[in-house]
């Protein structure tokens, strides 16, 4: 089996783990999967790059509308339904109509969370019955997997693998047992600035 949407690659874990043989290779990448997805759960988002897929949206203000994770401008359009009639019809234009913020992704290599009008543009509110009036295609998710989190996947891969060695989830280290726990600190501290607040 390939490692499909993983965080880390099977030969990231297996170095990590000083492994030379492939006797445990699916085993490894099922734990590099489970891990991912762990990572997807815990922070309330995702970190791949999905293809251009349109998703209609509801703006709460004239102004702004956060957004789900974008990867990048290439590919973005928003479209706007002002006479709610299921037709998005008016094209807006990057720079002119909107900008996306932060505006310093391309630096930080943070994806794109807002989309906020700019000369004069407004998005259409929609009133009772609600009606999604924006219409935004983009490739959602990040660019690429921040180091961070591959190095979360990394070590949550490892500890995923060994509980195939735990017996009732406790490994055994000499004298003393250590119980697996639900979050690793230092998985927990790699992912914290990705978590989005409000993710329990």
């Amino acid at each position: 089996m390939a490692v499909t949407l993983g965080y880390c690659t099977l030969n990231e874990v297996k170095a990590a783990l000083r492994l030379s043989d492939s006797i445990d290779d699916t085993l490894i990448e099922n734990s590099i999967e489970g891990a991912s997805r762990r990572i997807d759960g815990y922070c309330g988002r995702f970190f791949y790059k999905t293809a251009a897929t349109a998703i209609r949206l509801f703006a709460y203000d004239s102004y702004r509308l956060p957004v789900n994770d974008i990867s990048s401008t290439t590919g973005l359009i928003v479209k706007l339904d002002n006479d709610g009639d299921g037709t998005y019809e008016d094209t807006l234009v990057l720079n002119t109509d909107y900008i996306t913020e932060p505006t310093d992704t391309a630096i930080l290599g943070r994806p794109i969370r807002t989309i906020s009008m700019i000369g004069g543009a407004t998005f259409p509110i929609s009133t009772l019955p609600a009606i999604p009036l924006v219409q935004v295609t983009a490739e959602w998710g990040f660019a690429a997997v921040p180091d961070d989190v591959r190095e979360a996947a990394v070590l949550l891969s490892i500890r995923q693998f060994a509980r195939f060695n735990a017996a009732l989830g406790v490994m055994a280290f000499a004298d003393m047992a250590i119980t697996v726990r639900a979050v690793d600190p230092d998985v927990r501290d790699l992912l914290l600035p990705y978590k989005i607040l409000g993710v329990a």
